[in-house]
């Protein structure tokens, strides 16, 4: 059964940084993508990269503090999130799909459970 699995979320101050990281068992997968979801509001689409090549996307709301980035080797896909506002504050999730098609904001065949981030002013 396909699984994926988020760590690295905890409390920051605001203007810190932290990374996440996404890995897992899903077989082949062609786009990986990061998205969130605040208390009381919809889950968000943050950033997406294909598993191979050079294809990445990145929200505007994160564009220039957030950078998606891969490691085949490791089967890990990682957010690094820097310059961090009280408005990051959400469960991150990490989500892959095994169709070919560039399409990040989805639709996504695999979830993680999500992981904690939490920015303090």
């Amino acid at each position: 059964q396909a699984q994926l699995e988020e760590a690295g979320g905890g409390l920051v101050q605001a203007g810190g940084s932290l990374r996440l990281s996404c890995s897992g068992r899903t077989g082949s997968v062609y786009t990986v993508g990061w998205f969130r979801q605040a208390p009381g509001k919809e889950r968000e689409f943050v950033a997406a990269i294909k598993w191979t090549g050079n294809n990445a996307y990145h929200a505007d709301s994160v564009k220039g503090r957030f950078t998606i980035a891969r490691d085949n080797a490791k089967n890990s896909v990682y957010l690094q999130m820097d310059s961090l506002k009280p408005e990051d504050t959400a469960v991150y999730y990490c989500a892959a799909t095994r169709s070919p098609v560039w399409s990040p904001r989805g639709p996504y065949d695999y979830w993680g459970q999500g992981t904690q981030v939490t920015v303090s002013s």
